[in-house]
């Protein structure tokens, strides 16, 4: 990891820590879930809420009533509204993105699921989702969350992957596994 990326993962990982224990004494961690999921697809969907966060352009007083505005329109939880208050004051609004990722993998852990990045040559039907989920859960020991994507270069096939654990079992894979045969062969 980059020594930028680790501060800023540094950084969101003790808000989060914070934002989660406090969540977690209030009995609110459902509703901080909520919280990360409607800040994440914010986050997906508006350019302009991810030049806020990651311009310095913006003073201290610009980003806190921009994110206190966005936290009044969002209804998101008096936790979760006064920490991107405080993160707006501390300008540290650029690790945002960091700490949705440490409160989902956090939430996650409570849950005692795990997030599988599955992706495939074609789209998974519900059966097959299903399957494969049933699959890697008897394999984890957990309840296996999947994030599916398609990737059409694969030709074929799946590339799982759980933690720190990749199954590959693509076309093109297998392919290039092939032409890396022939080429020692000769």
């Amino acid at each position: 990891m980059s020594e930028p990326a680790s501060i800023s993962a540094g950084i969101a990982g003790r808000y989060a820590t914070a934002m989660f224990e406090l969540a977690s004494e209030a009995g609110g961690i459902k509703a901080l879930e909520a919280d990360v999921e409607a800040l994440q697809a914010a986050l997906d969907d508006s350019a302009d809420l991810r030049a806020l966060i990651a311009s310095p352009v913006y003073s201290r007083d610009e980003q806190a009533a921009a994110v206190a505005a966005l936290s009044k329109a969002m209804k998101l939880s008096a936790t979760v509204a006064n920490t991107l208050g405080l993160m707006a004051a501390n300008r540290r609004l650029f690790v945002l993105p960091h700490l949705m990722a440490a409160l989902r993998a956090m939430i996650a852990d409570e849950k005692g699921e795990v997030t599988a990045e599955v992706t495939s040559a074609a789209a998974l039907t519900k059966a097959q989702a299903d399957k494969l989920a049933k699959t890697l859960k008897a394999s984890v020991g957990k309840t296996v969350k999947l994030n599916a994507t398609v990737d059409e270069s694969l030709i074929g096939g799946l590339v799982v992957k759980v933690g720190s654990k990749m199954i590959d079992t693509s076309i093109r894979s297998k392919l290039a596994s092939l032409q890396n045969a022939m080429k020692e062969v000769g």
